[in-house]
């Protein structure tokens, strides 16, 4: 036999009987003593890492500035134009709805729309009756 398939079989043996000693040692440890043992081990993690997932969330929207519904600005819709270039629908806390060309470098303010131009997602668009 060579001493590499030595070094195998020797490496086999030794992983197989550390793997029966801590069967072993698992099988003798003492059982749960109760049920709220047990809920607890399970429920107590849970919260820590829902919590902490919480503080991240918080963290995370000031860091960058997300918002939620009660943000000044929010974006009704984004028309690409090209690969980098498009315009964008926006509509101000006040209700103001206004068009802004976005490019590579540069933002600009296209025009105010009326009210009557823009339709909600759930309107019908014109009097079709």
């Amino acid at each position: 036999m060579s001493k590499r398939t030595l070094t195998a079989i020797t490496a086999i043996l030794l992983l197989t009987s550390g793997t029966a000693v801590s069967a072993e040692a698992v099988t003798d440890a003492p059982a749960a003593s109760s049920l709220a043992g047990e809920l607890m081990a399970i429920v107590l993690p849970l919260a820590f890492i829902i919590a902490g997932l919480v503080v991240v969330l918080r963290l995370v929207r000031k860091r960058y500035g997300l918002t939620g519904p009660d943000a000044p600005l929010s974006i009704l819709q984004i028309l690409p134009l090209g690969p980098r270039e498009r315009l964008v629908l926006v509509k101000s806390r006040s209700g103001r709805v206004f068009t802004v060309g976005v490019a590579a470098q540069t933002v600009t303010f296209i025009t105010d729309l009326e009210a009557e131009d823009v339709a909600s997602p759930g309107e019908p668009e014109g009097g079709a009756g």
